[in-house]
């Protein structure tokens, strides 16, 4: 599907940053697309938005987002196909994403207008880096932030909505060690852990670092009143393949509704694979590893899509896998995947948005 874009007033820049980049060596949201898309909210209405050249924005000491968190953003990827076509992928889920995580921070819902012609004109622009090199996309970063001068605690009247582009390759280069964390919170019931809030992120940076210097990717998140239920694996969600049945937690108030989690989801219904979204206890995850019935672990995420966990840490014991290379239903699901994303196989969900050049 398509749609036709209007006009947008584009700055371009004067000379093209693209010769900076080396397609067989792509560091993850190092290097940035020459232009971005930028809308003010202002008056209690979107003004016209603009294409700019990227760069860096100015902003008064006492822009409310620094001081209260009013800041959101969503995460996709452009594809290259074998016509030189742009594929996005799901891209009216993040937009309606994003209007979610919009409401439950205060914040003005965005046009449909100003983000998918937004981004579709942008990437139009910007198409020279869309990266044609196999296992590499472009990431698309949409994020929007108050912009009241005001110290005050009150949601803002004003708003920036921007998006903004790099080239990138794979977001984790190895199958990941996780930990199961007891400790720490990432997010309660009634709170705003299933928006995508600046601030969810930055609450769980010090305890993942603190299992990074053990030798820990990720962590993998429980609930916030027992410790007892899996929920999130930092940046994914997270699925386990027990007995053959692929299980993973239902979404809540404290889950992100992945919108990668969904379309694995559908495709292994699709592949005539049992899937369950229940709880999840870690008691029924160590139990199941004991019982040699735990086959698969793998977070998904639009980063990551899938990253294979080989080895769990609970209280002190490192559980590990079955080899990654034997895993039937991840495996296959990956690559069944990114062959819809990449539109070398039939999209039979709607998924995929062509973008014609």
């Amino acid at each position: 599907m398509s749609i036709d874009t209007l006009t947008i007033p584009t700055q371009c820049v004067t000379e093209s940053r693209i010769t900076q980049l080396d397609y067989n060596n792509i560091e993850f949201g190092k290097i940035f697309s020459d232009h971005m898309l930028v809308a003010d909210y202002k008056e209690g209405q979107w003004q016209t938005p603009q294409i700019l050249p990227y760069g860096n924005m100015s902003l008064s000491p006492a822009t409310s987002a620094l001081h209260y968190g009013q800041a959101i953003f969503e995460g996709m990827k452009a594809y290259r196909d074998a016509e030189g076509d742009i594929l996005l992928f799901r891209p009216l889920d993040n937009f309606r994403r994003l209007n979610i995580s919009a409401e439950r921070m205060c914040m003005p819902a965005v046009s449909e207008d100003i983000f998918m012609q937004g981004l579709e004109q942008l990437l139009r622009l910007d198409a020279a880096w869309v990266p044609p090199t196999a296992g590499c996309a472009l990431y698309i970063r949409p994020f929007m932030f108050a912009t009241d001068d005001f110290i005050g605690v009150r949601p803002s009247s004003n708003y920036r909505f921007t998006i903004f582009s790099c080239p990138v390759g794979a977001y984790y280069g190895q199958p990941l060690r996780v930990a199961i964390e007891s400790q720490y919170v990432r997010s309660a019931e009634g709170g705003a852990g299933f928006a995508k809030a600046a601030g969810n992120y930055g609450a769980a940076l010090l305890p993942a670092r603190k299992m990074q210097e053990k030798g820990y990717h990720q962590l993998i998140w429980t609930d916030a009143r027992e410790h007892k239920y899996i929920e999130e694996s930092g940046t994914m969600n997270v699925m386990f393949v027990i007995d053959g049945k692929l299980i993973t937690p239902q979404v809540s108030t404290t889950i992100l509704a992945g919108i990668t989690r969904e379309s694995v989801l559908q495709l292994a219904r699709d592949m005539g694979y049992g899937v369950e979204e229940r709880q999840v206890s870690v008691d029924e995850l160590m139990e199941a590893h004991k019982a040699g019935k735990l086959q698969e672990a793998f977070g998904t995420g639009t980063a990551a899509t899938i990253a294979q966990i080989a080895t769990i840490h609970y209280q002190g014991t490192d559980y590990d896998l079955p080899a990654i290379e034997g895993r039937k239903i991840s495996n296959g699901i990956a690559v069944a995947l990114d062959q819809i994303k990449t539109g070398q196989a039939p999209d039979q969900h709607g998924w995929v948005y062509r973008i014609s050049l």
